[in-house]
């Protein structure tokens, strides 16, 4: 790292004065845990025999609850059903203490639920329900006009754009969204998905893996070798006009290219060898630690490296989990006394 042990700490310090809003598709993520001992005489199926159910946020709510246990304030705007499972989830969010006042409730929307069987730690299958279309006028002002009053009335330091393709977020949002904020000069990040891969122009930062960069671009394959992710990354830069492109590489790690006084640099974060049980969620950390470095002024390097460090920690746990601040910080600090070392 090219930062000293007192810049961090003073950085994860400053971590707890930030407010970050989160606009995207939340949703709720069911777990039902159990022992697998028989296949059914049905069908060729696992027969879970269940021990134990659980409920958590998930989506962009995951990304609240990442903030939120790094130290953060989080305005979390979204849209959900006005149905039983959006009060499960409402109820979820109070339990968690995160703030509610940019939830709509739309009663032409179903509130995603992602159901997931976990029989001997491993996940056998997931239901989904779900909406998918696009928000109407009425549901779509809104939502805006909830955005814009908490942008005016609370200091916002980071915005993130979470993306699942399930409707929240349009084209039209990104726009009136990147236009308040470039009015407010706020750092705007991007975890994007398909449907609107494109439309994210002007953001400071964006953040795909290989496979949404392979559907973004219409490639017809990404290789995982170094000069062609940083060919697509470069073709991604100059179509959108962002600041930084973060991508996250699974277990090769991240690379970010980013443009230094009108030159472009870039930079192979190798992932650190863990105990992987889960991915699920890796990608929601990243972009909340990014979010919070870059809202700090963090360079891009030591960015990349320290959301890298966070993707991997929430790895080693099973389901959608945020990052441990202690247990990061902790882990961090051995990389800046490596780093004095060599």
């Amino acid at each position: 790292m090219n930062i000293d042990r007192q810049t961090l700490t003073e950085l994860f310090k400053a971590f707890t004065d930030k407010k970050v809003m989160v606009i995207g598709d939340i949703m709720v993520d069911s777990y039902v845990w159990g022992k697998v001992e028989r296949i059914s005489p049905e069908a060729p199926v696992p027969v879970v025999s269940v021990e134990k159910r659980e409920e958590r946020l998930g989506g962009a709510a995951n990304v609240a609850l990442n903030l939120q246990s790094l130290g953060a304030e989080t305005l979390l705007c979204s849209v959900i059903g006005a149905d039983r499972r959006g009060q499960d989830l409402m109820r979820l969010m109070t339990h968690a203490g995160l703030d509610r006042d940019g939830i709509i409730e739309s009663g032409e929307r179903r509130t995603t639920v992602k159901s997931r069987f976990i029989g001997n730690n491993a996940q056998l299958l997931r239901v989904d329900e779900e909406s998918t279309h696009i928000l109407n006028d009425f549901v779509f002002k809104q939502l805006s006009e909830k955005i814009e009053q908490i942008l005016k009335d609370r200091k916002v330091d980071a915005i993130i754009f979470q993306d699942y393709d399930k409707g929240v977020i349009s084209p039209a949002l990104i726009d009136f969204v990147n236009e308040k904020a470039g009015a407010l000069k706020i750092p705007v990040m991007v975890d994007p998905k398909k449907r609107n891969f494109l439309a994210y122009h002007n953001v400071t930062l964006f953040k795909p893996n290989l496979k949404e960069i392979k559907e973004g671009l219409n490639l017809n394959s990404v290789p995982a070798d170094l000069e062609s992710i940083r060919d697509a990354s470069k073709k991604l830069l100059e179509k959108l006009n962002v600041s930084m492109i973060l991508n996250t590489l699974s277990e090769k790690g991240v690379y970010i290219l980013w443009n230094e006084n009108g030159t472009q640099k870039d930079k192979l974060v190798p992932a650190h060898r863990r105990n992987v049980a889960d991915v699920s969620g890796a990608g929601d950390t990243v972009i909340s630690v990014a979010a919070l470095c870059i809202s700090h002024g963090l360079n891009p390097e030591d960015t990349a490296l320290l959301s890298n460090l966070a993707g991997g920690l929430v790895c080693e746990e099973v389901g959608v989990v945020p990052v441990n601040k202690e247990k990061l910080f902790e882990e961090a600090l051995l990389l800046v006394d490596r780093g004095r070392s060599k």
